[in-house]
């Protein structure tokens, strides 16, 4: 079926206003899901609206929790999602953060107790637009192994970054440290089609096609080691430093088992007029226009850009499978 966004927005924020969730909260989620959608990534967008909700029923996510915030330095934030989703006490973060960092020069958001972040480049991207660098980190439930093991112990722990270019769209990164993201996987088993052999190994540590054995084993890390090594950095930042739950500590985002997942993100915020002054806006236009001055080269981010615009303008094609489950939920 073919939605506007404002159409998917209503159907996801009916869905989870039937399933225990608040007014505000539900209005926050189905603007990050529908996003995600739009953009391109289905893993993080619509498909998790029957996760999302039957934890909200089970009180796996607090549906009505609203975050808090402290400053207890005048560079740092802490935001404590209490067991409620991301995306309210991302929107929280969004509402003081680019102040602080412009009086600042530098702001270090700490969340705790949260839930799935999505898609972080959405995030990041958000600062860009207001003339601000952003860095932000998150873990995930463990579904990676430390290079050379079986064992789940880290996240695909993703890793996003966005910087302003003069007169043109953000410069945004946004990479899990994964191979691929695991809600591909959970699209791919949702979908019931097979996935790449380079995605992820079985419960026996061989790589696999089948998504249930997947889920059931390890995500290959991108890069090998090196990835396997940046998501044990991820996990310091995003869970150590943060108070948060670590990987191996934290339950699925795809059931309502267990207990809330507690997750950490970290996010730091950083005003180039205060390190480079007028002088790092041209030096960051001079850099994008060198690499685009390749034809063949285009910035990180524009393929999301893109698809964004067209989704605004034109509206998206969802499953009829996909809408008659959240419908029914």
């Amino acid at each position: 079926m073919h939605l506007t966004l404002a159409a998917a927005e209503t159907l996801v924020f009916d869905g989870l206003t039937r399933n225990r969730v608040s007014e505000a909260n539900a209005r926050s989620v189905a603007r990050a899901l529908v996003a995600a959608e739009a953009a391109g990534q289905g893993g993080h967008g619509l498909r998790r609206v029957e996760a999302y909700s039957k934890q909200a029923r089970a009180g796996k996510v607090d549906g009505f929790a609203t975050p808090s915030l402290l400053r207890p330095l005048p560079a740092v934030v802490q935001i404590d999602a209490n067991h409620g989703y991301a995306y309210p006490a991302i929107d929280l973060a969004l509402s003081v953060v680019p102040d602080i960092a412009r009086e600042q020069g530098i702001v270090a958001v700490a969340f705790r107790r949260s839930h799935h972040a999505g898609v972080l480049a959405l995030t990041v991207e958000r600062f860009a637009e207001m003339g601000l660098v952003a860095l932000m980190v998150a873990n995930a439930p463990a579904s990676m192994a430390a290079w050379g093991g079986r064992k789940p112990v880290f996240g695909t722990n993703p890793i996003a970054f966005a910087a302003p270019v003069p007169d043109a769209d953000p410069v945004v990164i946004d990479m899990a440290l994964s191979r691929v993201a695991r809600g591909k996987v959970m699209a791919a088993k949702q979908k019931g089609v097979p996935i790449s052999d380079n995605w992820a190994f079985d419960r026996n540590g061989q790589p696999t096609t089948d998504a249930v054995e997947a889920l059931a084993g390890t995500m290959i890390p991108s890069g090998e080691a090196k990835g396997a090594a940046l998501a044990m950095m991820v996990e310091i930042m995003a869970g150590a430093l943060t108070g948060a739950n670590f990987s191996f500590e934290a339950s699925s985002l795809f059931d309502d088992q267990g207990d809330a997942p507690a997750l950490g993100h970290m996010l730091i915020v950083i005003n180039p007029d205060a390190t480079g002054g007028a002088v790092a806006a041209a030096r960051m236009g001079r850099l994008a226009e060198e690499i685009t001055s390749d034809p063949d080269v285009r910035l990180p981010g524009r393929r999301g850009q893109n698809a964004r615009r067209a989704a605004i303008e034109n509206g998206i094609d969802v499953e009829d499978d996909l809408i008659a489950l959240i419908r029914s939920l």
